[in-house]
């Protein structure tokens, strides 16, 4: 197996790994806790594109769907600076999931416990772990020489993505009001200073 795949997929199963306990945290919460609960299409198709994106960025690492790596050393260089844009983004990732702690959840809700976090990667961006989640996807798929990953992440995660953030910004103004005004008038939207 070719080192750049190894290092992906270690580092694919070591974020994972520290991605679902962080989420544990906020999957605590129950039903009677719940104040809004959305029905949108963006409560499941960001989540089910994440898991296709996975599965094609492990099926990558065995080289199935990439280009053929032994005869492409020419692309050594721009593999090695996607790897390093995967590890910096999927790391960036796992600090977003574990700042938000007791306020994270799969589903776009809004709970009594709830809170808007202002802390990490938060002070910044709004919504650093989808922009994390683009970049290190598309970081593996450029390390992966993946021809399934990268297109996969701009044409279907990327707006998906996109869509889901709006979407929850104006659930979080509807429930917050001024306070998430304010937050947002200091932090930007996916990336530091922009909107």
């Amino acid at each position: 197996m070719d080192v750049i795949n190894l290092l992906v997929g270690i580092n694919l199963f070591v974020t994972l790994t520290a991605n679902l306990s962080g989420a544990k945290k906020g999957l605590k919460s129950t039903l009677s806790e719940v104040i809004e609960r959305p029905k949108t299409h963006l409560q499941k198709s960001p989540l089910n594109a994440s898991a296709l994106v996975l599965i094609l960025e492990i099926v990558g690492v065995f080289q199935l769907g990439t280009y053929n790596i032994e005869s492409d050393n020419q692309f050594f260089t721009i593999r090695v600076m996607g790897l390093l844009v995967f590890f910096i983004f999927s790391w960036l990732q796992v600090w977003s999931y574990k700042t938000l702690g007791t306020n994270y959840s799969q589903e776009i809700i809004v709970s009594k416990k709830q809170s808007i976090v202002k802390t990490g990667p938060y002070k910044f961006v709004r919504h650093p772990q989808y922009i994390s989640q683009l970049l290190s996807d598309l970081g593996a798929g450029v390390a992966l020489l993946s021809y399934l990953v990268v297109p996969v992440t701009l044409f279907v995660l990327f707006p998906l993505f996109l869509m889901r953030a709006v979407y929850e910004e104006k659930l979080l103004i509807k429930h917050y009001g001024g306070e998430f005004e304010e937050y947002k008038k200091r932090t930007g939207f996916i990336i530091p200073f922009i909107g």
